[in-house]
């Protein structure tokens, strides 16, 4: 389960609504799949198909967490186009071990937040608690 608090996931919504049309992406840090960190991030790819993270805003983010002794719980992004699961792009390239991977879906009416975990090819959803 990962659980995320109301205000970074408003955060996450908004991010995704404030890059539409393009992928919005980040970094949730915290640990035991809760998270306690929101970390926007650049999409270096500027696509609305696929996003690329800056490696220097990942560093500075991993920097960041260990220095408050905390980790790399989830990467997230938005499909502002299709629903929230995972492509197979999104699969293939999920390689950061033992994290979720969130995606925010702005397909519908209403955003849509849901996470995986993708491990080897294969992806399995998973409960995401609101607090």
């Amino acid at each position: 389960m990962l659980t995320i608090p109301k205000m970074i996931y408003d955060a996450l919504v908004e991010h995704a609504r404030r890059d539409f049309p393009l992928e919005a992406c980040g970094i949730l840090g915290g640990s035991d799949g809760v998270v306690t960190e929101h970390y926007a991030m650049t999409n270096t790819d500027k696509s609305n198909e696929h996003f690329m993270m800056d490696p220097k805003e990942q560093f500075a983010v991993v920097k960041d967490l260990r220095g408050k002794g905390k980790g790399m719980v989830a990467i997230y992004h938005s499909h502002p186009e299709t629903p929230a699961r995972p492509s197979e792009e999104d699969i293939r390239l999920a390689l950061t071990p033992d994290v979720s991977y969130v995606i925010v879906s702005l397909a519908g009416p209403e955003p849509v937040v849901r996470s995986f975990k993708i491990t080897e090819g294969i992806s399995t959803e998973e409960e995401v608690l609101i607090q």
